[in-house]
């Protein structure tokens, strides 16, 4: 292990590891990816953009949806998939949720309101890899893997990030613990 990275969780079998402003969670089950999207809720702040990758049914939508419900208290939260966007308000803060999929162009993402969700809200955005050119550099990369049955969330911040990446890691450490019991909204 590199020098300047650390190992979070402790005990024998670390749950994740975090390098500088990256952390690696290791989701056991679909209620661990909602517990990771929860503690993304918790930190959210007006300019946020987080990129969500992942294959199909790697956790995308899970992971948005937990971010969702714990910030804004719904549990009603729809896939994207066919609006292309949906938005959800907190007192705070107005989450966006785009699933840029479908788009041909990254130019259509503009038409879906994105420079408005980069000012003036949080955005979470599935498919990031179809506009590209339109991300800006300071966003939060949340790429899911599937390798048989595990799963990880690679999160990859800028230096602006690594405090709240810290406190997610925490929230997520916590939640896994000592689970509700349901973190997956609708459940």
């Amino acid at each position: 292990m590199p020098q300047n990275s650390t190992y979070c969780g402790g005990g024998l079998a670390p749950r994740y590891e975090c390098e500088m402003s990256e952390t690696i969670f290791f989701l056991r089950t679909e209620q661990e990816t909602a517990a990771l999207g929860a503690a993304l809720g918790d930190v959210l702040c007006v300019g946020d953009v987080v990129l969500l990758s992942g294959p199909l049914g790697a956790g995308k939508t899970t992971l948005a949806r937990s971010a969702i419900h714990r910030r804004c208290g719904t549990t009603d939260a729809p896939s994207p998939t066919f609006t292309l966007v949906e938005t959800y308000s907190a007192d705070d803060l107005t989450i966006w949720h785009f699933d840029f999929y479908r788009l041909e162009r990254a130019e259509e993402a503009w038409e879906l309101g994105v420079e408005e969700a980069f000012a003036d809200g949080a955005s979470l955005i599935e498919w990031p890899e179809r506009a590209p050119s339109i991300l800006p550099a300071h966003a939060l990369s949340i790429t899911l893997t599937v390798d048989g049955g595990r799963r990880r969330a690679i999160v990859k911040g800028s230096p602006a990030w690594r405090e709240r990446l810290e406190k997610i890691a925490a929230a997520f450490e916590n939640q896994t613990r000592n689970p509700p019991s349901s973190t997956v909204p609708g459940q």
